[in-house]
């Protein structure tokens, strides 16, 4: 018996270049970034004052006024992005609710609405804080709220794994379809965190750049003088959907999803091992799941988060896999427009990455201004590259060494 077979339908993203998805596309063809000085707070006394927010975002337009209220911003980004999916997508979600499902991921989940609530118990006492303070603060509350919106029936929960979160959900998502338990199921994550405590916190990690004088070019994936990545915000949200059942309605399809690995490092809570070992192995096991050889890759999203520990050790794990046709493949860093998006991260570069293969169009990897010798890779430098994806790599790292690829490719049926 053939394996069920999973494609793309549908696409929606709120991102710091863009509100729905054919402005973000718009963006990465342009190659412009979403960066500038935190407006969300008064940043002055911090050593990093300077982000990628999402601008102009207006909730009203997709959720009604009432719900946006009980909804943290990385739920609104959530059920934002979901509503343009499902759109995009044409699937009738009242066909078969009980076969259709969803699954988000976020790191950090509703981090805004703890820092009020706090706040809110500091300053006033315990019976001024909201009821509605758990039910918007809780990272599912994206995965409940969107299949409340939706009435999506099927499996419902979010993967919460730091910086790999979203690239977790996508690759359950996939599973979930294959064994047959959904049929479609609205996938991907969003994250909001660019708040006084999680900036404070970074800053503490000393994970940021701190160029806040030429912030403008901040984000450098793979450069010398890169220090640190800048805070991103947004989500994407997909449909996947099982080929067949894709087929019969006539949908479009932008790429299959091909295959998912997933590893740990068990080596440092924060830094990747430089080793690479782990690394290499989700991305092998990726393409194992997707039965693809090393040499059908030509693209790489690559976690690229402009630091100077994931930069080196990111291109050690694709030279390992690759070995002699390494430089033969692309490899760009989607962070260097939206920024570090967090657990959102792996489902914002898959909407880069999925467009490309339709379009023929690889993104770049901006600012690159003085390449590193220990980053030679092809980085797709500064601007798109119009190439056919056949297959690709998208790669998410996180905290607690949580490696996640999924393997996605150009849909031939």
């Amino acid at each position: 018996m053939s394996r069920r077979r999973v494609v793309i339908t549908g696409i929606g993203v709120v991102a710091p270049i863009g509100n729905d998805l054919a402005t973000f596309w718009n963006g990465i063809l342009e190659g412009r970034n979403g960066v500038g000085p935190i407006t969300h707070f008064d940043a002055t006394d911090f050593r990093t004052r300077f982000a990628m927010e999402v601008k102009d975002f207006d909730p009203s337009s997709r959720i009604d006024r009432k719900t946006a209220r009980l909804l943290d911003r990385f739920a609104q980004f959530a059920l934002y992005s979901s509503g343009e999916a499902l759109e995009d997508s044409g699937l009738d979600p009242t066909s078969q609710p009980d076969r259709y499902g969803v699954i988000t991921g976020s790191g950090i989940g509703g981090i805004q609405e703890m820092e009020d609530q706090h706040t809110l118990l500091k300053d006033r006492g315990p019976d001024r804080v909201s009821p509605f303070f758990i039910p918007k603060m809780i990272t599912n509350a994206a995965a409940g709220q969107i299949a409340i919106a939706h009435g999506f029936k099927g499996v419902n929960y979010s993967t919460v794994s730091a910086c790999a979160s979203s690239q977790h959900s996508l690759g359950v998502a996939l599973d979930t379809i294959r064994a047959g338990r959904c049929d479609a199921i609205l996938t991907g994550g969003s994250e909001a965190a660019i708040t006084p405590l999680s900036i404070a916190g970074f800053c503490a990690l000393k994970a940021m750049s701190t160029r806040n004088d030429e912030f403008e070019t901040a984000m450098r994936p793979f450069q010398a003088s890169r220090d640190g990545f800048v805070m991103g915000e947004g989500g994407a949200m997909f449909m996947f959907e099982e080929l067949e059942h894709a087929k019969k309605r006539g949908a479009r399809i932008y790429c299959e999803v091909l295959g998912f690995g997933a590893t740990d490092d068990a080596y440092h809570i924060t830094a990747p091992d430089p080793e690479a070992k782990m690394a290499r192995e989700a991305m092998r096991l990726a393409l194992v799941d997707a039965e693809r050889d090393t040499s059908e890759v030509n693209y790489i999203n690559a976690h690229g988060t402009s630091t100077p520990l994931n930069d080196v050790m990111e291109q050690s794990a694709v030279r390992q896999l690759l070995g002699a046709t390494s430089d033969s493949v692309m490899m760009s860093s989607t962070k260097s427009q939206v920024g570090h998006l967090l657990g959102a991260s792996g489902a914002v570069e898959l909407a880069a990455t999925a467009i490309g293969i339709r379009e023929g169009v690889v993104p770049a990897t901006i600012n690159q201004v003085d390449p590193d010798p220990e980053c030679s890779l092809d980085s797709v430098a500064n601007e798109p590259r119009e190439a056919q994806i056949e297959v690709a790599l998208s790669n998410s790292f996180g905290f607690g060494g949580h490696d996640a690829c999924l393997c996605v490719g150009r849909f031939r049926d």
